[in-house]
Formats: structure tokens, C-alpha cells, sequence
């Protein structure tokens, strides 16, 4: 429990994209999220999406502006953290293997494959999304 805010708890992520309306699709199709209207910041430059879970409450907020530059991505979740900034999202599951399996078929390219980390019995695994963001599959027992 936080000092400051004893009713903290996680909101949403947000992931730049070169394609809102591709990404928007791909977010709400394979992970069951529901899409509220895209809006327009007041710069004009960057147009969002939010995605939100219905059951959960979490989201995934999608960003995207004319002109943005790839940056580096990570061809596995040690390479990740060789600069500072955003890592990954993880997603708890209760079949890794088949979880994995499922987001291979929607796109995503292994960046590494379910095994067992750390604490015997919990399972790990992660994959890129088509616009190359880390997600972390994982079990925890």
C-alpha cells in the first residue's frame, strides 16, 4: 500500500504506433478490449485510441503522430533493457504455452519462448506485438 495513495492500483500503458486504426484492431480483436472514440490531442499533432478491458478495467492507450521515427526493438527482453525507457507490458495467464501460441498466430514474433524463471513453477515468455513492444506472458504460482 502507497503512503500517498492507498487506493493505487495500475491504469493503462500507452505505445506509440505507426498505424492507429491497424493497431487499434489488432489491440481490441486479440485481447477482448472494448474501443472508446479516437480523439485528437490539442496539438493536433497526436491522435489517440484507448482500449479497455471490460472486466479488468485495464487499458492500453495507443498513440500515434505523422512523422514519428522507429526506435530500437529489442530482439529479446535482455536486449530490452539496454536503454532506459519504456521495457515491456506483462500480461498474467493461466496457460503460458497456449497463450503464446495465440499471440503467434495474431502476428507477434518470439522473442522468447515460454520456460521457467526464477521461482520453480512460474512460466515466462515473451513476444513483440506487430510494431515491435515487448510483451511478457507469464504465470505466477
Amino acid at each position: 500500500m502507497s503512503a500517498l495513495n492507498p487506493e493505487l492500483s495500475f491504469d493503462h500503458v500507452g505505445l506509440n504506433v505507426d498505424d492507429l486504426e491497424k493497431a487499434t484492431e489488432w489491440y481490441s480483436t486479440t485481447f477482448g478490449l472494448e474501443v472508446a472514440p479516437t480523439v485528437t490531442l490539442p496539438s493536433g499533432l497526436v491522435r489517440v485510441s484507448v482500449l479497455r478491458h471490460p472486466q479488468q478495467d485495464w487499458r492500453v492507450e495507443l498513440l500515434s503522430r505523422e512523422g514519428a521515427q522507429q526506435g530500437i526493438q529489442a530482439s529479446d527482453p535482455e536486449d530490452a533493457v539496454r536503454t532506459l525507457g519504456f521495457s515491456h507490458f506483462a500480461l498474467r495467464v493461466d496457460d503460458v504455452q497456449a497463450y503464446y501460441d495465440y499471440l503467434l498466430t495474431r502476428g507477434c514474433t518470439e522473442r522468447m519462448s515460454p520456460r521457467t524463471v526464477a521461482r520453480p513453477g512460474t512460466l515466462v515468455s515473451y513476444v513483440a506485438d506487430p510494431w515491435g513492444n515487448l510483451i511478457e506472458v507469464l504465470n505466477r504460482v
